[in-house]
């Protein structure tokens, strides 16, 4: 398949298709966004912003690169890459794969390597939207072939009804802005913690450790979208080292959500082997 630029994308001021022109992007009305020259574009107006700097940190953003760069985490996206995949490519017009939280673009980038080697001269276009302007900017440098856009799932900044699949991925979920920019038929993949994910680290760190189910749909569905599969996926890290395990503790809520005490603990750990359960679920907007 062929990823290509997206042409989909909408101005969020006032939602009007916008055109690039040289290193801008204008729309209609005349506002501009420039283009970074890392390649990203900025679409976050600061009256949508809830705070100076909104979304994951710096430390945050490079504590996750490392872990996930180290490859504990490649199962998922294997899983998540073979998802897409059986999803894209059919016959028409492009389809365009929006990943809502991208993050430092790891998951999207192996969806990029999923269907750049399937074969077929399709194109595709890939969309990767944070709000941490350092977590696009951390994902640009992982993939230039990828349009990275820094802006929030409450309005994705696409134009509406455009988008053929959603990706959500340990990230925030937000279903009105999903559904205003999915097209009928399109689907939303949630990637989500298991029961039992990452439990000997939630062992050290709290006193008490509940498994919890992902969270409830019902709102989705009363939106009308319908649950159309459900995968769970469960492995082994292997060992992490004290710095790994650091690293797991930064990326995570884990780590603001502890006490002091489990911090303490965790910090003492010279090793830890962990399991990693995620559930996939695949909703249709209808």
């Amino acid at each position: 398949m062929n990823i290509i630029k997206a042409h989909n994308l909408a101005c969020p001021i006032d939602g009007g298709a916008l055109t690039a022109r040289e290193k801008q992007l204008l729309c209609e009305r005349g506002h501009s966004f420039d283009i970074a020259r890392q390649g990203y574009v900025n679409l976050l107006p600061v009256q949508h912003k809830r705070s100076k700097q909104p979304g994951d940190s710096k430390a945050m953003v490079a504590a996750r690169t490392r872990f996930l760069n180290a490859g504990f985490y490649a199962p998922v996206a294997a899983r998540l890459a073979e998802i897409v995949t059986a999803q894209t490519g059919g016959p028409g017009a492009a389809n365009c794969v929006l990943d809502a939280g991208c993050g430092e673009g790891y998951y999207l980038d192996a969806v990029f390597r999923k269907l750049r080697d399937s074969g077929g001269d399709h194109d595709v276009v890939l969309i990767g939207l944070d709000i941490a302007k350092p977590a696009i900017i951390e994902a640009a440098r992982r993939n230039r072939q990828i349009t990275w856009l820094v802006g929030t799932n409450r309005q994705p900044p696409v134009v509406s009804g455009s988008v053929d699949s959603i990706l959500c991925v340990f990230g925030f979920q937000n279903f009105d802005g999903f559904s205003h920019v999915l097209k009928t038929g399109g689907r939303v993949v949630l990637v989500e913690p298991g029961p039992d994910h990452l439990r000997e680290l939630r062992a050290v760190i709290y006193t008490e450790v509940r498994k919890s189910d992902p969270p409830d749909l019902s709102r989705a569905e009363a939106m009308g979208f319908v649950l159309q599969d459900r995968q769970q996926l469960q492995f082994r890290t292997g060992a992490l080292d004290t710095a790994q395990i650091n690293d797991l503790l930064v990326m995570t809520p884990h780590l603001y959500r502890a006490t002091q005490a489990g911090r303490e603990e965790a910090g003492r750990l010279q090793a830890l082997e962990l399991t990693v359960d995620v559930v996939f679920r695949i909703l249709e907007k209808t």
